[in-house]
């Protein structure tokens, strides 16, 4: 490689949980730089995510962490030219980029839903994943089939 490689930024924790993952999660969320607006829904989402379970001991950040634990994806197929044909080679993904894959997924979901605020739409979507299904979970599932179909190529790997 030519240039050296660019620096992590630090992201801040957020300001009442005090975690790095919420922040990521809010940057993820965010349109147009209206941070404060993305802070709003995330926290009104797990205030709608705690008013769904209210008979379960965990705290909504708690039954957030394990929704995205539920959708995120082991491994990932990467297109790759070998002689004239193109393989589907199935591959391990990096820690961060799992974590990204699977805020992202459950954002992308959230937003495809039918309701009436971000927030609702949202807490429903982290309500499914933490219940192993909904949309962001079927999509990793998928994703594993896809790498479990194409196994056999799995020599190829960069």
């Amino acid at each position: 490689m030519r240039k050296a490689k660019p620096k992590k930024r630090v992201i801040l924790p957020d300001p009442i949980f005090n975690e790095v993952m919420v922040t990521r999660f809010v940057n993820h969320l965010m349109y147009d730089g209206k941070k404060t607006i993305a802070y709003d829904i995330f926290y009104t989402a797990l205030e709608n995510v705690k008013s769904k379970f209210p008979n379960e001991e965990k705290t909504p950040l708690e039954i957030w962490k394990k929704a995205l634990e539920n959708i995120t994806p082991q491994v990932e197929v990467k297109s790759r030219r070998v002689g004239g044909a193109t393989f589907q080679v199935p591959t391990e993904i990096r820690p961060e980029r799992k974590e990204s894959i699977s805020m992202k997924n459950l954002i992308i979901f959230s937003r495809k839903r039918s309701g009436h605020s971000m927030a609702e739409k949202l807490a429903a979507e982290i309500a499914d994943a933490y219940n192993n299904q909904g949309g962001a979970f079927k999509k990793k599932e998928d994703m594993h089939k896809m790498a479990e179909a194409n196994r056999a190529f799995a020599h190829f790997r960069f």
